[in-house]
């Protein structure tokens, strides 16, 4: 363990993170699992920033504090599952309720020669903040409890030439069921994300009347998510589940309906257009707007003539 910054505690590997939390060492190096029910731990201090080089899976059933993440936190009352990447930084919590349910850990290197290992980057929740952790239902939360008790069961096993196997196999379906309940939670969270969506709207829409792009550029998903207090990878995720997109062609839809009111509407130059609208060189927004229409914008404006 070493600070990466001033502020930040760095674990390495999980034996240093197990010796912290005064935990015994895991049975394997790369991996481990506390169950914090049966447990007490060291608890951090009061808004530690922690990084890990491993990933971190929490499973929370009556969790009743608060991880801050960035600006915001999220509280599992509810249950839930939150995902973390290596080197991603939290900040730990001010109540010993965060110290409750499973935390499954495991480096990269433990899945490095499987199929796992190349796809991972795939589970777009990884990337998300705790704020948008994984709310399970009561069903869910039996399936993800049992998967959880799976994996102690093969852990607390002697290990032999398949535990690996086995354990990678299992860590695999939790990510699949995961991914499952995620997608079933953008569902049953469509008026939320609506709400969303129309901020994004409105955003887009101030972005561009009060010349913003002029000045800064062209909108950035990074910009946007900001804005809207949310991941980058959660809003991408949340926009291809709600309206069939990720944030970089939404706004890019959004540019070309404004292009075609101001071609139009107005006697803008394409090169006035182009630079309103935030583009730097007005061949990019040519180029684009014909990818996206399947003519140039002096043909569009003629159409209307």
């Amino acid at each position: 363990m070493k600070p990466i910054s001033s502020t930040v505690l760095n674990f390495k590997n999980i034996s240093e993170l197990m010796y912290y939390l005064q935990q015994p060492s895991p049975s394997h190096p790369l991996i481990a699992l506390v169950n914090y029910d049966d447990v007490a731990v060291k608890p951090f201090s009061s808004q530690q920033k922690i990084a890990i080089d491993f990933y971190k899976i929490s499973f929370k059933t009556s969790f009743t504090g608060q991880v801050k993440y960035g600006q915001g936190h999220y509280d599992f009352q509810g249950g839930g599952l939150a995902f973390l990447k290596p080197q991603q930084i939290v900040i730990s919590s001010d109540d010993a309720g965060g110290y409750e349910g499973y935390s499954l850990y495991f480096h990269p290197d433990f899945i490095r020669n499987y199929p796992l290992a190349k796809v991972i980057n795939q589970y777009g929740f990884f990337s998300y903040s705790v704020s948008e952790a994984l709310f399970l239902s009561d069903k869910e939360q039996k399936v993800i409890d049992g998967l959880f008790e799976s994996i102690a069961s093969e852990l607390n096993n002697n290990i032999d030439q398949y535990t690996q196997d086995v354990l990678v196999s299992q860590i695999d379906l939790l990510l699949n069921y995961s991914n499952r309940f995620y997608n079933r939670q953008f569902i049953t969270r469509k008026v939320i994300n609506n709400e969303m969506i129309a901020k994004l709207d409105n955003l887009l829409e101030d972005y561009f009347n009060k010349e913003t792009a002029l000045a800064q550029g062209l909108p950035s998903v990074q910009y946007l998510s900001e804005q809207l207090n949310v991941s980058p990878r959660y809003l991408s995720d949340m926009l291809r589940s709600t309206a069939g997109q990720n944030t970089q062609h939404y706004i890019h839809e959004k540019l070309i309906s404004k292009a075609k009111d101001q071609l139009s509407t107005t006697d803008l130059s394409v090169s006035e257009i182009a630079y309103g609208l935030g583009f730097e060189h007005p061949q990019s927004f040519s180029k684009l707007f014909k990818t996206k229409t399947e003519q140039s914008p002096l043909k569009f404006r003629k159409s209307f003539d």
